[in-house]
């Protein structure tokens, strides 16, 4: 289910990596050596090449204008390795360095809430802390900041949406693990109506708590949504339609009402 979620780095990514051609076009005060170490980050092939590339700058060059965008490359590097530990590291490091982050406290919220489990000693503990930086990322996300004066007044509102709405599934997910269904159905609810992109795995994930809760109607018409869903993600659509072939079953095995005893009048 992972690798189906939109991942939340993607947003600035594209434009950290690639809208930077060099990543120092528009910093002319940069030295010849730093040029040479961001141009390591951004010719790595590998998250580990990666991130031994941004280490390099961020201990030789400690006051780089680039800190933000560099910190952000690792915590994206290390969802790609899937490495819990590391995105929580690096996302600390990033909200040091950038308070108001939203990217950070969402993917804190969002990797914190897919990690924890209802039998987890520290469960309730963790709970509060996806609640805290959910809400906090929102609110950040709101007045989200362009990652590129190249981008438009049109990507930002629409960055700023899908951020939100990213938060809004992390909310939705601590509530799955509290099996508290109808706050969980209210946060995906809310991300459906909040995001500006179309994503599928929220109304799976919407249907799952419908399943949860008996809803077996519900979840199958969600799941009709999220497999009609335009440029719906092929694991996202096979896990949809997966869920309506059980859905399907659950139904037909269901016992038929019992016939009325002969004589006796309908209703």
């Amino acid at each position: 289910m992972k690798r189906a979620l939109r991942n939340i780095a993607a947003l600035t990514w594209a434009v950290l990596a690639c809208g930077f051609s060099p990543l120092w076009a528009q910093a002319p005060k940069v030295s010849p050596k730093e040029q040479q170490a961001l141009l390591a980050v951004q010719v790595a092939k590998t998250p580990d090449d990666r991130i031994q590339a941004i280490e390099n700058v961020l201990t030789n060059f400690a006051d780089t204008q680039f800190k933000v965008a560099l910190l952000q490359m690792a915590v994206q590097s290390e969802q790609q390795k899937n490495d819990f530990a590391q995105i929580v590291f690096y996302s600390d490091r990033l909200l040091k360095a950038d308070p108001k982050n939203a990217f950070a406290m969402v993917t804190l919220a969002s990797e914190t809430a897919r990690h924890t489990r209802e039998n987890d000693l520290d469960r309730d503990e963790q709970l509060a802390k996806v609640d805290k930086w959910a809400k906090d990322g929102i609110d950040a996300a709101k007045s989200m900041p362009k990652v590129a004066a190249s981008q438009t007044d049109e990507e930002l509102d629409r960055d700023r949406k899908d951020m939100q709405a990213q938060a809004y599934v992390a909310l939705g997910m601590a509530d799955v693990v509290r099996k508290n269904y109808d706050g969980a159905t209210a946060s995906y609810k809310q991300s459906l109506a909040t995001e500006a992109t179309p994503n599928a795995a929220t109304l799976v994930r919407l249907a799952q708590v419908y399943l949860a809760s008996g809803k077996l109607d519900n979840a199958s018409d969600t799941l009709d949504l999220a497999i009609n869903t335009p440029d719906v993600q092929p694991q996202v659509k096979s896990i949809a339609q997966s869920l309506k072939n059980d859905i399907a079953k659950r139904k037909s095995a269901a016992p038929a009402s019992p016939a009325p005893p002969a004589g006796s009048k309908q209703p």
